[in-house]
């Protein structure tokens, strides 16, 4: 062999080695590139977030680029509630609706309309009426007007949120005290004449407790029964540490399937703070105004130590390990919120806390949770 057919050969082979070794990287990189919460669960269930007013206008541009990337179905969080979409009988306003709506779809995103009906955050004028037949005219209104508007647009409705107490009996609202029940079947039918092919969503919270979850039961059960379209139970996801056990949302999950309809988890978080111990479930009416201040309270309000964030990652592994056994049964995860600055429970039940319920923190970086959950095996 000459000596120039050698150096040649050590040329390709030399070429062909450094080839190898991109073309290695590059995969590595893409994959990368490709790791978020809505990749891994792909195929299994949805993940939504809830997202705010600064989102909507696109001048949290991190919390949009975070939002892209890790999401693929969004709620919003206070914008489409009776006092704001609503505010007046005769008038309705749409300008921040129309834009949630249009960031859904110019990126790909199921669109979640929360809600059409509510006791809490209603305009001023709804609860002075205390005729039947006026309040029935006035829902019927007010859900045609809205879902009509949005039909083909947003994919699925909390049509009615928190109607029952915590022992599953009707809660006291102007709907209730009004009509009865019968909202509850008003409200249904007209949203399915609004949007037929729209998902229709009961939506509430401390569903794992036996006696609430009876009453969903029920509810759904004559909802049916009466010819209403139902299609998924919205359990809220407003848990701690703590609770509740894995085995309650369990059998929640399995007694609502038994009716025939999807379960999604709708606004999920884990708080990491104590709370007052007369605390119940996620009634926004529960404020403990005199725990401000109090560093009892509030323990942790330059970054959690390692041992919480260890229990804030075991907690969440074992919830969505549940949630992925049942996937077949779930349609949709969401969270309550982006980013851990932009939570509810940093406000709520005490003011001015700082919490760290979510996945990203206040830099809108990946916390010890959102590795530990991607790295894990999706089944």
């Amino acid at each position: 062999m000459t000596y120039k057919i050698r150096v040649l050969l050590i040329v390709f082979v030399l070429s062909l080695s450094a080839c190898q070794t991109n073309n290695k990287d590059s995969k590595k990189d893409t994959s990368k590139e490709e790791v978020s919460l809505k990749e891994h669960f792909k195929g299994s269930f949805l993940i939504g977030a809830a997202i705010n007013d600064s989102h909507i206008d696109r001048s949290d541009s991190l919390g949009i680029q975070l939002l892209k990337k890790e999401f693929n179905s969004i709620t919003p969080e206070n914008i489409m509630k009776w006092m704001y979409v609503h505010p007046e009988k005769d008038s309705y306003f749409f300008d921040t609706t129309d834009k949630y709506v249009a960031l859904g779809q110019e990126n790909g995103m199921y669109i979640v309309g929360h809600n059409l009906v509510w006791h809490s955050q209603l305009a001023d004028w709804v609860n002075p009426i205390k005729d039947s037949l006026e309040m029935a005219s006035v829902l019927k209104e007010h859900i045609n007007t809205i879902a009509s508007r949005y039909k083909g647009k947003i994919d699925a409705w909390d049509v009615v949120n928190e109607a029952l107490n915590e022992d599953g009996t009707l809660r006291e609202s102007v709907f209730s005290n009004t009509m009865g029940d019968g909202f509850l079947e008003l409200a249904f039918k007209e949203a399915a004449k609004a949007d037929p092919d729209a998902t229709l969503i009961y939506n509430d919270y401390n569903l794992w407790k036996p006696e609430k979850r009876d009453g969903v039961v029920r509810l759904v059960k004559k909802l049916q029964d009466n010819g209403a379209k139902i299609d998924e139970v919205g359990i809220q996801a407003h848990w701690s540490l703590e609770g509740p056990s894995i085995e309650d949302i369990e059998n929640s999950i399995i007694a609502f399937s038994e009716l025939g309809v999807k379960i999604s988890f709708t606004e999920l978080d884990v708080t990491v703070l104590p709370n007052p111990w007369e605390l119940d479930g996620a009634a926004v009416n529960q404020n403990y105004d005199e725990f401000e201040g109090d560093p009892k309270m509030n323990p942790y309000p330059n970054g959690l130590p390692d041992s919480v964030k260890l229990k804030l990652s075991k907690r969440y592994q074992d919830i969505f390990n549940l949630f992925t056994k049942h996937k077949e049964k779930i349609s949709r995860v969401t969270f309550w919120g982006v980013q851990d600055g932009q939570s509810w429970l940093n406000n709520w039940p005490i003011n001015g806390r700082t919490n760290y319920p979510l996945f990203f923190d206040r830099n809108y970086q990946p916390k010890k949770v959102y590795t530990d959950i991607i790295s894990a095996k999706n089944n």
